[in-house]
């Protein structure tokens, strides 16, 4: 029997585990933060099959980092595991998967780490979401003697890992002065009017900015009734590019369209980070070849593998320049099924998402065993990093 062929029949020998685990997680959907059963499943499973758990990483409650060392030299291979779920609508983003596809992969590797060397991480990272917890594990430093981190994300087909956009969050608020809007509306400050010149502001200022920033935000608060000057509003905002350096440039340059809305209208301006933000996501070729060879060793056909590109943004972002990462798409439903819908939720739980887990778990597992087996490949996944790094 080869090394893989362990690690696969490893997975397929807990699969039970494994689905009546992802099963009960999407069942109890848990807000970001707030996975207080899901995270304690995860943890539990890591520490049953001989892996040392932190739990509380960072003082983050439902945070935790399951490791374990083979005692021999090798790499550190990460695996990252999410398991918030969506408000109102539950697992609609296929978390209840990832967590397990983690803990599984990880489980599958461990079996054979004694022969190739090395030490296996599991991180259990809350609220990506919202306050994604990779972003505060990245800046505390934990990923960075990390060899390589991987995760892959279910959808309703397979998708190579890509891009996305590095992203700020920004709250602007605005303070005046109310008054009657018919009696004596000179005598106030319309802090509505420095939101909407902020719009406005913000409007002609995407016609200067690079082809892929994206401005993006609501009122979330407006006033009390229309026959009161507003004496307080507010506008989130979301702000992405993508890289780092120039969304930096572009939340720069839409504060100082806040600031002149300020002053033109006589209202004084606090902004805030109201969610974390995020880094863009840095493919590691490298692994994200590794991965795609994996897919097709387990049958899936080379033209069935889709070109990647994250629109949106992810807290991996974060991890991705800190070691090398990938995060791929694994089919886990038939049905084209978008991500955050009632549709794919539903389609999530049953037995056609499940084989789906333990198929992206196996071959997780598999494309880390790659890199801890072959002290070439791990050198070309780390200079590719080193070359590509800013």
């Amino acid at each position: 029997m080869t090394l893989k062929s362990a690690i696969f029949e490893t997975i397929d020998k807990h699969a039970a585990d494994w689905t009546t685990m992802s099963l009960d997680i999407g069942a109890h959907p848990e807000l970001g933060h707030e996975e207080f059963r899901s995270s304690a499943l995860l943890a539990d499973e890591l520490e049953k099959h001989g892996f040392t758990v932190e739990r509380g990483t960072l003082g983050l409650p439902t945070a935790f980092i399951g490791t374990y060392d083979s005692g021999k030299p090798g790499p550190i291979a990460a695996f990252l595991c999410e398991y918030d779920a969506l408000p109102e609508i539950g697992h609609a983003c296929g978390h209840h998967i990832i967590g397990v596809m983690g803990v599984a992969a990880a489980v599958g590797l461990k079996s054979v780490i004694d022969e190739t060397g090395g030490i296996i991480r599991v991180y259990g990272t809350p609220a990506e979401e919202t306050k994604g917890a990779k972003v505060t594990m990245a800046e505390a430093g934990l990923f960075d003697d990390c060899s390589f981190a991987l995760m892959a994300h279910p959808y309703h087909a397979y998708e190579k890992s890509g891009e996305s956009l590095a992203m700020d969050a920004v709250q602007f608020e605005f303070f005046g002065k109310t008054a009657h809007a018919a009696a004596n509306p000179h005598d106030g400050v319309n802090a509505l009017d420095a939101v909407v010149q902020l719009f406005n502001s913000l409007n002609a200022l995407r016609q200067q900015v690079r082809s892929d920033a994206r401005l993006h935000g609501i009122i979330d608060a407006g006033g009390q009734a229309p026959n009161i000057i507003p004496d307080y509003a507010s506008a989130k905002f979301y702000f992405r590019s993508a890289d780092r350096a120039y969304t930096n440039e572009l939340t720069q340059r839409a504060l100082r369209c806040a600031e002149g809305a300020a002053l033109q209208t006589g209202c004084t301006l606090k902004t805030n980070a109201y969610e974390y933000s995020y880094d863009e996501l840095r493919t590691n070729e490298t692994l994200s070849g590794l991965f795609s060879a994996n897919l097709i060793a387990g049958g899936v056909p080379a033209d069935a593998i889709q070109s990647g590109k994250d629109n949106g943004s992810l807290d991996l972002g974060n991890v991705s320049v800190r070691c090398p990462a990938i995060h791929p798409y694994v089919q886990v439903v038939d049905d084209p099924f978008q991500l955050h819908t009632i549709e794919f939720r539903d389609a999530a739980m049953q037995p056609r998402a499940m084989q789906g887990l333990l198929f992206g778990a196996k071959i997780l597992a598999a494309t880390a065993y790659d890199v801890c087996a072959d002290p070439a490949l791990l050198r070309q996944v780390r200079e590719e990093f080193e070359r590509t790094r800013k």
